[in-house]
């Protein structure tokens, strides 16, 4: 599947990069990463969505990948990001989009929901809701201030990933840790290799917490569909969020994908067919 570069200037300092893939006219999908994440995480699942025929663009917010740091570390909050995606839909033209948000980026769903719902055709939520399991709060934060200490070589990124992420992925072969590896970090130039993201994004959650409350902005997609997925072993989306969401939002559609925790990849076969049946439903 082919796909073009994307540069997108959401301020006169930080410019977001991705990929836009051209996969025909239905509705675009913009697919968010989680928190410490980028657009790579979307690199399998960018090309089987735009063969369902939509167009795909993947970006990776400020601080994040190849996308520009910001210098001032408190811009790294859900409600900045919305404004960027807001930029980001403006200037692929898109009046309108379908949003895929695993984690962080579901939060930015649901917040642009919340304020310019006219923007959101449907919403697909990856292990995330308007709650957040504080064993999954606590995990997350002990790993994302270690962004700064590099490791010697590609092996040891590869078991440095393994250490941060083995719980939720107990079936991962090596060919899958070292892709991971690869994905999650990047080579500096005295050939050590480090997380792809600014360290400060860390310093920006302790200080801001993770985000508002939710509830508001997961209520908003009562008009807007939603699909759920949650991986079987996440700390993050635990069953009892579950049972509440449904109170609040009885509609949405909803699937587990087993043997994986915090967060699927979505390209799993119980998470690809719950996808691609509700993209069919919305056209």
């Amino acid at each position: 599947m082919t796909y073009k570069d994307l540069e997108v200037a959401v301020s006169s300092t930080i410019t977001m990069r991705g990929r836009h893939y051209h996969g025909g006219v239905r509705t675009p999908v913009i697919c968010l990463h989680g928190l410490t994440r980028n657009a790579q995480d979307f690199s399998d699942l960018a090309p089987k969505l735009a063969k369902l025929g939509h167009d795909v663009v993947t970006i990776s917010f400020r601080g994040r990948g190849a996308s520009d740091r910001d210098r001032d570390y408190l811009n790294y909050h859900p409600e900045t990001y919305c404004d960027d995606v807001i930029a980001l839909l403006d200037a692929i033209h898109a009046p309108q989009a379908i949003f895929v948000g695993t984690s962080l980026g579901g939060i930015v769903t649901m917040l642009l929901n919340a304020t310019q719902p006219e923007r959101v055709k449907a919403a697909i939520l990856n292990d995330v809701g308007p709650e957040l399991a504080p064993e999954g709060i606590m995990r997350i934060a002990g790993y994302v201030g270690v962004a700064g200490e590099p490791v010697a070589d590609l092996e040891a990124a590869i078991t440095r990933i393994k250490e941060i992420n083995a719980v939720a992925f107990p079936d991962a072969s090596e060919a899958d840790w070292r892709l991971f590896a690869e994905r999650t970090f990047r080579q500096m130039p005295d050939g050590q290799w480090v997380l792809d993201y600014d360290p400060n994004i860390a310093r920006a959650l302790m200080e801001l917490g993770p985000a508002p409350d939710l509830w508001p902005a997961f209520k908003s997609l009562v008009d807007t569909p939603t699909l759920v997925i949650r991986g079987m072993l996440s700390d993050l989306l635990t069953p009892p969020i579950i049972d509440k969401m449904r109170k609040a939002h009885p509609a949405f559609q909803f699937t587990e994908v087993p043997r994986v925790g915090h967060a699927p990849m979505m390209t799993e076969p119980a998470a690809w067919n719950a996808i691609a049946a509700f993209l069919k439903t919305l056209d």
